[in-house]
């Protein structure tokens, strides 16, 4: 299958990797600093014969062929690199978060469905031992009656990370901690919770990082439609490295935590009824290099079988759109000041603009 990559920056690592792990035909890589290309061929040590681009509509016009195509740029550009490929009717495997605004995201579910393109939004961490078996039990009713759950990401990202790459803390281009970093958690709890949610109630602040214009810790609370209750914490504000990724889920009959730096360990595992092979899943542990996790081969391998099979992907576009909406509601919450209602129509990060000042970076 004839795959290119679009972006080539801190994520696109484990991008190569999975396409290469999948046996995907890498045919060209793009992105607009072509420094980056050579860095990242060269960290994954890549050394077949590759086209390189500095402009994604170069490349699409160059090889026609393409049929998946993985997004990896600043998230600000997502929709549009993504509407031009759906367009062309190339699969797509978008990095989070699908688009930045809710206009943009329904656009890119309405064109793939028209096309009949595969569309993936890139939340690999569904694909983690620990929460494929928290899914499982979720899937079997195990828990009974769900009381409530909660996400904690409490990770540390410092003023050299944002140099980095100065467009990450915008609104336009990245959104703060919520969007960026726990927006995989976010998923996670929503996916785990019945995905339908009737309201949500949240704060953001910027409490260390001025020379952003975004957050750097936000708290919500969730309600769903079945009656339960959730909660989110997601900063970038601890000291002095990242704590945990942690994943809560209570109910009348089982009780579940996830941790781990990405949600990659079963801390705790209980239910009323418990077998052999439960008692093996307490304590279970994936060996993640770093918070990416493991998950982007999986789904890789999932998005290629939905392609070949003529089905939806396990992470499809109507999941991208499900986690960018938690986030953008909690942004609208902290901007009114109320609880707002799903599902949420016309927000977007920008209409935070000047929330915390402008930055400086």
């Amino acid at each position: 299958m004839r795959y290119a990559l679009i972006g080539c920056g801190r994520i696109a690592a484990n991008h190569i990797k999975a396409a290469n792990n999948n046996n995907l035909n890498i045919v060209a890589v793009c992105d607009i600093v072509p420094e980056k290309i050579s860095i990242l061929l060269e960290k994954t040590n890549f050394n077949k014969p590759v086209e390189r681009y500095t402009s994604y509509i170069e490349m699409l016009d160059s090889h026609p062929e393409l049929e998946l195509v993985a997004i990896a740029t600043e998230s600000g550009y997502h929709a549009e690199i993504a509407l031009e490929c759906i367009s062309r009717g190339i699969n797509l495997i978008i990095e989070k978060p699908i688009a930045m605004s809710i206009e943009d995201a329904d656009k890119i579910i309405a064109l793939s469905n028209e096309k009949g393109v595969k569309v993936s939004a890139c939340h690999q961490n569904r694909f983690n031992l620990a929460v494929q078996r928290m899914r499982h039990a979720v899937e079997d009713g195990r828990f009974g009656k769900l009381s409530h759950g909660s996400i904690h990401v409490r990770w540390n990202r410092n003023l050299a990370y944002y140099e980095q790459a100065p467009w990450r803390g915008r609104w336009e281009s990245d959104g703060g901690a919520l969007m960026n970093q726990c927006i995989h958690g976010i998923d996670l709890l929503r996916w785990m919770m019945g995905d339908e949610v009737d309201e949500v109630y949240g704060v953001t602040r910027q409490q260390f990082h001025d020379y952003l214009e975004c957050e750097d810790i936000g708290m919500a609370v969730i309600k769903f439609k079945n009656g339960a209750i959730g909660t989110v914490e997601g900063t970038v504000n601890v000291f002095p490295k990242n704590l945990e990724e942690t994943l809560y889920l209570f109910g009348q009959t089982g009780t579940v935590k996830l941790g781990g730096v990405a949600c990659n360990h079963i801390d705790v595992w209980d239910f009323s009824e418990m077998s052999e092979e439960d008692n093996q899943n307490t304590g279970l542990q994936e060996i993640a290099s770093n918070v990416y996790g493991n998950g982007h081969t999986s789904l890789y391998a999932d998005v290629i079988d939905a392609i070949r099979q003529d089905r939806t992907p396990y992470v499809d576009a109507v999941a991208g759109k499900n986690a960018l909406e938690m986030v953008l509601a909690i942004y609208k919450s902290q901007l009114t000041g109320q609880p707002v209602k799903l599902p949420l129509k016309n927000f977007a990060s920008v209409d935070m603009a000047g929330m915390f000042g402008m930055g400086t970076i």
